[in-house]
């Protein structure tokens, strides 16, 4: 898994933390929340959330799901527009591509979110040698399907290890804590399965 296989076509990070900034700063004023407010919500720093609606930074996985979960979205929503008029084709150069600064974490949306359809496919690659760990959902009770393409993943949820190889699937709902682990040899590409 040395060359990623997600990296094919990607935004520049640039355009997608103004993307993501952008959209922050329209939930946020939708709900007629100051960022004290959503600070106090979300639990990241007012600063923090003023830097990633000015695209100052780069959100990482586990702010972007803190605040997924304080709007009651997916990460994948609060990453991407929602489609209004879904396309039954999307090509691979069209789909999104995000990468979390630091970790190398690669998170391509195969099928995002859509007005009209429940499911949403991610794509994902996590280097070798990698640790990430989330406190809790962004939103509680979404059922998950962890599909292996390549490589080894250790998943943590609320305690219990499940240690999975290439062509395993992992199913679970999610309402506690999660852990993504690979080991020092060997990264992890799987397909994961929203619904």
């Amino acid at each position: 898994m040395g060359n990623s296989r997600l990296a094919s076509v990607a935004p520049s990070p640039e355009s997608l933390d103004r993307q993501i900034g952008a959209g922050l700063r329209r939930l946020r004023q939708a709900q007629g929340w100051s960022l004290d407010d959503l600070a106090a919500r979300s639990g990241v720093s007012r600063a923090t959330l003023s830097r990633l609606e000015n695209a100052e930074v780069s959100a990482t996985t586990a702010v972007l799901c803190k605040l997924a979960g304080v709007f009651g979205l997916t990460a994948s929503r609060l990453l991407y527009n929602l489609e209004e008029e879904a396309r039954p084709v999307l090509r691979r150069s069209e789909q999104p591509l995000w990468q979390e600064p630091g970790s190398g974490y690669l998170r391509r949306a195969v099928s995002p979110p859509a007005t009209g359809f429940k499911a949403e496919v991610i794509e994902a690659e996590i280097p070798a040698n990698t640790r990430l760990a989330y406190d809790g959902p962004h939103r509680p009770g979404l059922e998950h399907h962890l599909i292996m393409l390549e490589g080894a993943l250790t998943m943590t949820i609320e305690g219990a290890q499940h240690d999975l190889r290439t062509g395993d699937c992992l199913r679970f709902v999610l309402y506690g804590s999660n852990v993504f682990e690979t080991p020092p040899m060997s990264g992890a590409r799987y397909l994961l399965v929203l619904v």
